[in-house]
């Protein structure tokens, strides 16, 4: 009886060859090494002290290592250890670089022969159980809670302020820009909290640093808390995780920012690294703010152009300065004063619904005048630039962080959250930064060119499931490409790269 329709068949290889379907993924490998990664989770994270199975960093690289290649779920890693190839050269670059000593110490982890390249998914649950941090409460319903770190949540911060040290440190821009947003990641998960959008969900707060596209900062939180809650703490722990090159920094945010203890500390110029921070936050349009946009002349009115396809054109929007001071600082002389600009675009007239004549209804702020309805967009700034520019500096953050949370939920793994449990869906996430931050850091320094602008899913195609075959001669392992493949070169290029990258450390 056939197996198909076609005339072809599946048979199973009865002798071991070393194929493997992801013969670019040993170029991260490089750039792993390079970068330290493995040596800074055994120092930092050290949940593994008991010097016994699987160590911190092979369990946390295995998951690295998965979410690179597209796999969702602890499960999935039963299809890496099914890879022959990789498995082998997994086993030998595990061991590059250790004395004698080491390797011996790394073997007397083991009662029994290690048979396996990857750790098994019961191994990799046990291991995120660790970071529990035990007596503390995680989901607080009712009230906005965030669980203390612990050593193991703590030390994945640590790795990766270390890795970016190492990735951006030799060529840091003096000037780092840092966009703060919280997403939304849905979950069916009993133990998990509703969110402001009525879905049971977990809602993480990233820090994103616009000039070298990567995460600075992530903290995993339940959905009930508030995007804005506890930002300062996470503003001042981000500007320690910045590389020493940089000089300066500005911060920009939606309404979740505005915040006047967050604002007064970044125009006060106590921090002691960098002073002085300059921002632009959208605020909150209050009948206050709009009585203040109503009273704008129309003849103060500018449009907002924006630039596409290299020709400025008309957004349909115009922007202009507000005469606005906020209660909460209209009585205090130690209250710094901000700058306050607003946006307004034109709806289009159409028929109200039945019943709604009065309230249509609108998911964001309006305003009447002139006999046209408008909608309203407030910002805050302590910055002196053309009012345009400024507008268009702040929308350029809606272009890159939220992308950025899209693809560690989507393109990764951290939108696949595989526990009810808040410690271990929190390690797992961190874990998804990482494995973003390193492709991060692969486009940024390795790739360059047209590929930093590509998604993981062209990444994954053209160059990590690459087919190759391991092997080993003249005790050197080698990957050989098919003869017809035109990316051999390539490959070679992007390792000699890897080599010229400062060594961390």
């Amino acid at each position: 009886m056939p197996q198909g329709v076609l005339p072809f068949k599946y048979e199973d290889q009865r002798q071991g060859t070393g194929l493997t379907g992801i013969g670019g993924l040993p170029v991260y490998m490089d750039l792993a090494q390079r970068l330290g990664l493995a040596s800074s989770i055994d120092e930092h994270v050290g949940l593994k002290a008991d010097r016994q199975g699987w160590t911190d960093s092979e369990i946390v690289m295995s998951l690295v290592w998965l979410n690179l290649v597209g796999g969702e779920s602890v499960e999935d890693l039963c299809l890496l250890q099914a890879d022959e190839g990789f498995c082998r050269l997994l086993d030998s670059s595990r061991l590059y670089g250790m004395k004698r000593r080491e390797r011996r110490e790394l073997t007397r982890r083991w009662r029994k022969e290690r048979k396996r390249s990857v750790p098994s998914p019961s191994a990799v649950f046990r291991y995120l159980s660790r970071f529990t941090v035990e007596g503390e409460p995680t989901s607080v319903s009712g009230r906005a809670h965030i669980p203390e770190p612990g050593k193991g949540l703590s030390g994945m911060f640590a790795v990766n302020r270390a890795m970016l040290a190492a990735g951006y440190g030799d060529r840091v821009d003096p000037l780092a820009t840092l966009d703060m947003d919280a997403t939304l990641v849905e979950t069916l998960k009993r133990e998990a909290l509703f969110c402001y959008k009525g879905y049971r969900s977990y809602q993480p707060f990233n820090v994103w640093w616009a000039e070298a596209k990567a995460l600075v900062h992530s903290e995993f939180r339940d959905g009930n808390v508030p995007a804005g809650h506890e930002q300062l703490r996470m503003l001042t722990e981000s500007l320690e995780a910045l590389p020493a090159g940089v000089e300066k920094v500005r911060m920009r945010s939606d309404t979740a920012g505005y915040q006047h203890e967050l604002l007064q500390f970044c125009e006060s110029g106590k921090h002691e690294r960098f002073g002085r921070i300059e921002f632009a936050v959208g605020c909150d349009v209050t009948t206050e703010f709009k009585r203040a946009v109503a009273e704008v002349s129309e003849k103060d009115w500018q449009p907002l152009q924006r630039l596409r396809n290299g020709v400025w054109e008309d957004s349909g929007r115009e922007w202009a300065e507000v005469c606005f001071v906020p209660n909460a600082i209209a009585h205090s002389k130690s209250k710094a004063v901000y700058r306050y600009l607003a946006t307004r675009e034109a709806l289009r007239e159409q028929r109200a619904l039945p019943g709604m004549e009065e309230d249509p209804g609108y998911d964001f702020a309006t305003i009447g005048h002139g006999g046209k309805r408008y909608k309203v967009f407030g910002i805050v700034t302590n910055m002196d630039w053309d009012g345009g520019d400024l507008i268009r500096w702040l929308n350029a953050r809606c272009g890159q962080s939220e992308e950025a949370n899209r693809a560690i939920k989507e393109d990764f793994a951290g939108g696949r959250l595989p526990s009810g449990r808040f410690y271990e869906n929190a390690a797992w996430w961190w874990i998804a930064v990482l494995s973003y931050n390193l492709n991060a850091i692969m486009k940024e320094r390795v790739l360059d060119g047209e590929w930093v602008k590509r998604k993981m899913k062209a990444i994954r195609f053209g160059l990590i499931r690459l087919p190759a075959q391991i092997l080993e001669r003249s005790r050197q392992l080698r990957v050989r490409l098919c003869r017809s493949d035109p990316r051999l070169a390539w490959i070679v290029e992007l390792r000699r790269r890897v080599c010229a990258l400062a060594a961390a450390g």
